[in-house]
């Protein structure tokens, strides 16, 4: 390859280091912090080797756990760590890496900035080159975070743990890579992406419910399996990293490859032109238009998780034992009013956690359209701001009632049982949902260039919410969430103070930001 082709990569990385000074740490410190905080939850939970292997050998013969979490390798406090935090850390690591790919790359030629930059001394490939190296760095901080924090646990265990989520990151950057090559917008590539890491989560997922060892054909065929049987702290295998590896400088090169023979802007799959007229002759049609896959992407995706943790429900009382302070941890997440109605309230207060990120990304999809400048040519027509931003935000919240209701109707088809109660549960989480949308929008119509800070807000809560009582986190922090003013439900009375609060607070923040809507300039950028 050319040094030409190179030309620019430092400045370029360093402006991409630079306008990411926030989010790098954020999500460094939140995926390596989650692997290290594991330890003391754990420990607390299962002070003693007896209580660990128990758990192992229950976890390990529970098809519906090994498909969540994967099989356990090893009892120890750092093996069970690696199993309890390792999957979800990979996949964290994978979403970030690709954030960042498309990022300084597909999003970059989609607004236009990279015509300007390239139009100075830049080389073909030295964009890509600084996006894959501004993702080398945020991944070997996750790696070096989650190292230092299990370091305690065993120092070989806790670098194989590292390196197999950093490399995961790294795989899944690559992967990026490529579709940002393929593709014409940074919306489908990041969709793209996401659906490759989807695969390869269900993959494992089916890999390692039929099979206890990690063995199975399946896993291996995932990336996710494969950061799986590096098997920290259990008998390293030190040769997967290698696999690893091997796959990103593969993917690397296939990337590099296409880059140099496409010119900026362009892609290799041209996107297909819509009509023009019929069904798209209002706003909330081409709301509709632009985001009904990804409504039906997540409708489908609540559904099966609804049908997954549903199947879990008769265990609930099996994965806890006897363990009191399990118990509790379940508890202080549900309720105190039976551990199974504990367990169905934990597994829907993560949906709707889950589903404030459906709405946060749905709210901020215009803000998108305005920076790419394909909102002006609507606006200059006989169109309003308000009955723009309407139809996007019709389906943002109703696209999570409907998301909710289908988790809501899996939970129920799996769990066989109170279908009333699931349902009314589900559809309790909307205030809360509502909330961080409103504040979503209150940030893209008030302050557009920190909009995106409605996805930290999200992230926070769905951290607060999910590790926040494994830590024991005092209710006041935990309060600093909607979620934490919600009732318990199932097995609680309905409490509509809060939950009408929230609603009355998620309008007024939706008013407000649909007011400064109207009284600012568009962006560009």
């Amino acid at each position: 390859m050319s040094t030409l082709n190179l030309a620019g990569t430092r400045p370029l990385t360093r402006l991409a280091l630079r306008r990411d000074r926030l989010m790098l740490p954020l999500w460094v410190l939140v995926t390596g912090g989650l692997v290290s905080s594991g330890v003391g939850s754990l420990e607390g939970l299962y002070g003693t080797q007896a209580q660990r292997a128990e758990l192992a050998a229950s976890m390990t013969a529970n098809s519906s756990m090994r498909s969540l979490y994967g099989p356990v390798f090893g009892d120890s406090l750092g093996g069970l760590v690696a199993w309890r935090f390792g999957t979800f850390a990979a996949v964290l690591a994978a979403v970030m890496s690709l954030i960042i790919v498309v990022r300084h790359t597909r999003e970059e030629e989609e607004t236009g900035r990279q015509e300007l930059l390239s139009s100075a001394v830049v080389g073909r490939r030295a964009p890509l080159t600084a996006a894959l190296l501004a993702a080398l760095v945020a991944n070997a901080g996750v790696a070096l975070v989650i190292t230092a924090g299990l370091a305690g646990q065993g120092a070989g265990g806790a670098l194989a743990l590292g390196l197999a989520v950093g490399g995961t990151g790294m795989l899944f950057a690559t992967t990026a890579a490529i579709v940002a090559q393929l593709t014409e917008s940074a919306r489908l590539a990041k969709g793209l992406t996401s659906a490759v890491l989807g695969l390869a989560f269900v993959l494992r997922a089916a890999g390692d419910a039929g099979n206890a060892d990690g063995d199975s054909v399946l896993t291996w065929l995932s990336p996710i399996g494969w950061a799986e049987n590096v098997r920290a702290f259990a008998g390293e295998r030190w040769w997967v990293l290698l696999l690893i590896a091997g796959a990103v400088l593969v993917q690397a090169a296939v990337a590099y490859e296409l880059a140099g023979r496409r010119d900026v802007g362009m892609s290799f799959l041209p996107t297909r032109p819509g009509p023009a007229e019929g069904r798209l002759t209002t706003a909330g049609a081409l709301a509709w238009r632009l985001q009904r896959g990804t409504v039906l992407g997540w409708s489908l995706g609540f559904l099966l998780g609804g049908l997954v943790f549903g199947g879990m429900v008769e265990g609930a009382a099996d994965i806890v034992g006897d363990n009191e302070q399990a118990r509790e941890i379940f508890e202080r997440m549900g309720g105190r009013t039976g551990l199974t109605n504990a367990f169905l309230a934990t597994m829907i207060s993560l949906f709707g956690m889950i589903a404030a990120l459906y709405a946060v990304g749905s709210v901020l999809r215009p803000h998108g359209e305005e920076t790419s400048q394909r909102a002006e040519p609507i606006l200059a027509n006989a169109v309003g701001r308000v009955a723009w931003a309407a139809g996007h935000l019709v389906i943002a919240f109703a696209g999570s009632a409907l998301i909710m209701l289908l988790s809501g109707l899996g939970l129920y088809v799996s769990y066989g049982r109170d279908l009333g109660p699931i349902l009314g549960a589900s559809l309790a989480q909307l205030p809360a949902i509502w909330t961080l949308a409103g504040l979503a929008v209150l940030l893209w119509g008030a302050f557009p260039k920190a909009a995106v800070a409605g996805w930290g807000v999200a992230g926070l809560c769905l951290a607060l919410g999910w590790i926040g009582p494994a830590l024991d986190l005092p209710q006041a922090v935990l309060n600093l969430s909607p979620f934490g003013h919600l009732p318990k439900l199932p097995g609680q009375g309905m409490v509509w103070a809060p939950a009408l609060t929230l609603v009355a607070v998620a309008a007024a923040l939706t008013a407000t930001g649909l007011w400064r809507l109207r009284r600012r300039d568009l962006i560009t950028s």
